[in-house]
């Protein structure tokens, strides 16, 4: 795109932006005569895909503003009404975090559905993610909306779409609305209704407290001890989002006496003051709830992300100290914990479980050995949620658990999409349990992996920002498939799948390789940011006798090995040289 097209389409873009802040600041940037910073917000549309938008807070067609959600939502609407004859009458529930324009975007939303003619059941205040999903499933509403960038840093945004089952929406939806949106006029000409206008004809729906009531007492029944602890010491971390009073609300209910929240995260704050990155994963992202552990001397640590879907948690090791567990970790305690546990307390249908195909291969193993139904499938919790109603309907199975490694899970149906608080909930009802049983969480831990096996797992993730990142990442992943793998290091791979095939799943753009003895590495670039990722697992059976701590570091030495072979090769496949 030269620049006379590039000057073209940002005059085109001031036109029709409805909103005074980002024509200001496209303007200073044509005066800055800023061409790079011009060409990556117009190098295309924000692409309606994983979770539907995501993106970058700015001016442009490639950023998050007022006027590409006026025209999503538009789309949206358009293709609910041509697809679910009785959209008019469930109507879509609307949500939003506490980000900045997350309040402007939502009454966007909810206004042009207005128009559209379809009722917004909105949120008045601040939500947490899975209390949209919940919201979606309990309403019977044709879809939900949450406003949200997850875990992102401060200048991203996002538009989160549940279709009626609950879950995230996947093919056919995510291109029928996607189509529906490139017919859709520009955004000063998109209609929306007053909020009292709306309200007058029965088309904007504020939903009451009550509704939260009935979310807290759903995930309080998935508990399988359900006897909380007077003794057990926990803390817990909002990071500055949207969960601190539902957790505290949560825990307080299933009778855990010695809860501490970490003061400086708790309250939603959309500048994230005390984290660059506020995901737990990221280094520095839990100093301060390893302090506040610190001072009153915690068993146990939780965090959500801000919108609480993710958990992470800490818990003390073999030596006294806390360690973090692995997203692999977290899933396996509390797979195995429901079906080994929770699976007594309900008969009748087969306990299915779920996970990814870059998560642990163990929930596998277990749930083979426990007689439950297990599946792998593509990244991304639509892809767990829609498998597992997909089951449901052919086979009879009872849905239980889903995990993906990146600190998400969902236990039961209270929710069809990863669930930070309900899961959070269980987790501490699992230590509880412990306590009850004279053993900790780590204990337990270990109980698990000398029976099935220590898996090791670690990922490594390589950013490549802007227009030409996508590029580079696609060259890695074209590299990788061109020049194959036959050894890893000292491991001969005994097979590749590449899932753009198609194959056994949806063709997605995602590379395994499986090793002999068992151990795998997967490369994806990511659905939701500019990166390429790379998942490593290694499995290693403790001796008998020899420490798990012992069996740890045996592996996890190999593990490293392995990683360092690896990303030489890919070094040779066109992986540029940058740190992870």
């Amino acid at each position: 795109m030269d620049a006379i097209e590039l000057k073209d389409k940002a005059e085109a873009w001031l036109r029709a932006d409805p909103d005074p802040a980002t024509v200001a600041e496209l303007r200073e940037v044509l005066v800055r005569g800023d061409a790079a910073d011009l060409a990556d917000r117009f190098a295309g549309d924000l692409e309606f895909g994983t979770a539907g938008l995501r993106g970058v807070m700015g001016a442009g067609p490639n950023r998050m503003n007022r006027a590409v959600v006026r025209r999503t939502t538009a789309g949206l609407a358009r293709y609910l009404k041509a697809t679910v004859p009785d959209v008019v009458r469930r109507g879509v529930v609307v949500g939003r975090d506490g980000r900045r324009l997350s309040a402007e975007l939502a009454e966007d939303t909810a206004r042009v559905l207005a128009a559209e003619g379809i009722p917004a059941h909105v949120f008045p205040s601040l939500v947490p993610t899975p209390l949209v999903a919940f919201a979606t499933l309990h309403l019977n509403a044709a879809a939900g909306v949450m406003v949200t960038a997850s875990h992102n840093p401060p200048e991203y945004n996002g538009f989160k779409v549940y279709w009626g089952n609950g879950a995230q929406i996947i093919p056919p939806h995510d291109k029928g609305i996607a189509a529906e949106i490139s017919r859709v006029e520009p955004a000063n000409q998109v209609r929306l209704l007053a909020v009292d206008e709306a309200r007058a004809r029965g088309l904007w729906h504020e939903l009451p407290d009550s509704l939260g009531e009935e979310y807290l007492a759903a995930i309080l029944r998935l508990r399988v001890h359900g006897r909380g602890s007077d003794s057990l010491r926990i803390v817990y971390t909002a990071m500055h989002g949207v969960g601190g009073v539902w957790m505290e609300r949560a825990l307080a209910r299933a009778g855990f006496r010695h809860v501490h929240v970490v003061a400086e995260q708790h309250q939603p704050d959309g500048t994230f003051p005390t984290v660059r990155f506020p995901n737990p994963e990221e280094p520095g992202a839990m100093d301060l709830s390893l302090a506040t552990a610190g001072r009153v001397n915690a068993d146990l640590v939780l965090a959500n992300d801000p919108d609480a879907d993710r958990l992470a948690v800490m818990v003390r090791g073999e030596d006294g100290a806390l360690r973090m567990l692995t997203g692999n970790e977290v899933g396996v305690l509390l797979g195995h914990y429901v079906l080994a546990q929770g699976a007594r307390q309900a008969a009748g249908a087969t306990p299915h479980v779920v996970t990814t195909i870059v998560s642990s291969t163990q929930l596998g193993d277990m749930a083979r050995e426990l007689g439950a139904a297990y599946d792998e499938v593509l990244t991304g919790f639509k892809w767990i949620a829609n498998r597992s109603l997909e089951r449901e309907r052919a086979e009879g199975t009872r849905f239980v658990f889903g995990y993906e490694e990146a600190l998400g899970y969902c236990v039961g149906t209270v929710t069809r999409d990863k669930d930070g608080v309900g899961a959070a909930l269980v987790f501490a009802d699992l230590a509880a349990w412990c306590e009850a049983r004279g053993t900790t969480v780590a204990g337990y831990l270990e109980e698990i992996q000398r029976r099935f096996g220590l898996y090791v797992s670690a990922q490594r993730n390589f950013t490549f920002p802007g227009a030409q990142g996508a590029q580079v990442i696609a060259r890695i992943m074209e590299g990788l498939r061109a020049s194959p793998l036959s050894r890893v290091g000292s491991r001969t791979v005994r097979a590749v799948t590449d899932y753009k095939k198609g194959e056994k799943l949806p063709p997605s753009n995602v590379l395994a390789f499986e090793l002999e003895g068992g151990g795998r590495v997967t490369a994806r670039p990511s659905g939701t940011e500019p990166k390429i990722k790379y998942y490593f697992e290694l499995k290693e059976t403790p001796r008998p006798g020899e420490p798990v701590s012992a069996a740890r570091a045996r592996a996890e030495a190999q593990l490293q090995q392995f990683i360092d072979a690896f990303l030489a090769l890919a070094r040779e496949r066109g992986q540029p040289e940058v740190t992870a």
